[in-house]
């Protein structure tokens, strides 16, 4: 990746936030100077059709913001309860999960940390970013950031193979602590062999490649296309190909999509129903007869019959991790804490704490956190999923507070311009000059900077199961 200064983001905006429609627009306009535009991208004229998604770049911006916040919060907390509660099958065995009493309650000890709690809080609580102190990366937010970042200075919407392997070899330590496991740390070695995606997650080169590395890693795609799943799918399907495929892959695909969908559809329902729809369109990427279609479909079931979401985690863990049932069969493998870093049995859990949660961003983070498994990834998709829906300013009024704007992707990451600190805002802005690009060379829409909007062409595809 080339280098960047941070000082190019000095271009602030504060207009009037604009809905989104389909057919009309506010009339109202923004001062160019309040608008950002990317020096470096040529906006094309562009003539509206009267089918065009209409939305507005200044929203856009808070809620990329709330996305990038709302993962942190999420990600952070989540860490507190990670791999604490993987069940009592094979050699390491932890005993009953949580239920919701244990929210507030002393944090137990996880798989790897002997007889200690967390170091982060010693109670099961939020963490937050201490005022005036940067949010530390961690391998839920880095990867995304090492890809937006890409995409940005490489001046591409697809990234290629080659691309995605330069970025890794010189933003990810050689050494450890290089925060990288599993599928992601195969990939890695097989770059630094000469290897380049999709060959880094084919099963002959990379045994790792169902295990949960993809679906932490490309969510951020379907942001950089709203409302259009068909163009998101095609942005992020060498990035998941880096380290996933088959079920994992069509996992991760579902995140992507629900990313995408967030912009779509009737955005005056309430969250809960907004939730539901757009997880069902997204279930039609998950090929029938596949264990995460079956996932979904139980645990859709279960919560839809009013049972609780602790006996619907009991019954994941019994259906999948002991009985093996719709074809989930990593128990018989005798791996590691028996697939804890799987890909299908996080799905699972993170379907819970998305159905149960019902769009209440502290409830979903709270159920994410106490669901158990590798508990810091669903709450950290499920945060910055609906960090970006509220936006900032949603996500400062649900806690009553303001947070830390500040990023350090330096603590997992290396070479970035700033020694490595950046900011919520500036991250928001490259989103949105990375959307201009999809918008304006993916969808063949525009990018209208006098009444800072994005002019995007329907599309008719209908999302199809993944093969």
């Amino acid at each position: 990746m080339k280098t960047i200064s941070l000082l190019f983001f000095t271009v602030l905006f504060t207009s009037q936030l604009m809905s989104c429609s389909r057919t009309q627009e506010t009339t109202q306009t923004t001062s160019n100077a309040e608008i950002p535009v990317n020096p470096d991208f040529e906006y094309k004229n562009y003539t509206p059709k009267s089918t065009d998604r209409i939305i507005s770049r200044e929203n856009y911006l808070n809620q990329l913001y709330g996305f990038w916040l709302g993962e942190s919060i999420a990600n952070w907390t989540g860490l507190v309860t990670e791999m604490d509660k993987i069940g009592t099958i094979g050699e390491i065995k932890t005993g009953d999960f949580y239920t919701r009493t244990d929210w507030g309650k002393p944090d137990q000890p996880n798989i790897w940390s002997g007889t200690n709690p967390s170091h982060l809080s010693p109670t099961i609580d939020f963490v937050f970013a201490k005022d005036g102190e940067p949010w530390g990366s961690d391998d839920d937010t880095d990867i995304e950031y090492m890809y937006q970042y890409l995409l940005f200075t490489e001046k591409t919407s697809v990234l290629s193979g080659e691309q995605i392997k330069n970025g890794w070899l010189k933003h990810i330590k050689k050494e450890e602590e290089n925060y990288l496991w599993v599928s992601n740390q195969k990939a890695f070695d097989l770059m630094t062999q000469g290897y380049a995606p999709p060959a880094t997650s084919d099963p002959i080169n990379n045994p790792e490649f169902e295990m949960i590395d993809a679906q932490l890693t490309t969510e951020i795609f379907g942001l950089f296309a709203p409302t259009r799943p068909d163009v998101a799918l095609k942005l992020a399907h060498l990035p998941i190909q880096t380290t996933a495929r088959k079920e994992s892959e069509w996992i991760s695909e579902f995140y992507v999509l629900m990313y995408s969908l967030a912009s779509d559809g009737d955005q005056s329902l309430a969250m809960k129903n907004r939730i539901m729809i757009m997880a069902d369109q997204a279930r039609n990427r998950l090929p029938e007869n596949s264990y995460p279609a079956g996932m979904y479909d139980f645990v859709k079931g279960r919560f839809l019959a009013g049972i609780s979401w602790e006996q619907t985690r009991d019954e994941v863990y019994d259906r999948y991790q002991i009985q093996e049932k719709d074809g989930y069969n990593l128990t018989s493998r005798k791996l590691y804490c028996n697939g804890c870093f799987a890909a299908g049995i996080n799905f699972a859990s993170s379907l819970i704490s998305l159905f149960y949660g019902e769009g209440d961003l502290k409830e979903t983070i709270k159920i994410g956190s106490l669901c158990g498994w590798d508990s810091d990834n669903p709450t950290a998709t499920w945060g910055g999923l609906l960090g970006f829906m509220i936006g900032k300013d949603g996500i400062e009024k649900v806690f009553d507070r303001t947070f830390s704007d500040r990023f350090n992707i330096h603590r997992t990451r290396i070479n970035f311009p700033g020694d490595g600190i950046d900011s919520f805002e500036n991250m928001a802005k490259t989103g949105v000059f990375v959307t201009d690009q999809v918008i304006q060379e993916e969808m063949g829409g525009g990018v209208d900077l006098k009444k800072n909007v994005w002019y995007i062409p329907a599309s008719n595809g209908e999302i199809e199961p993944g093969k």
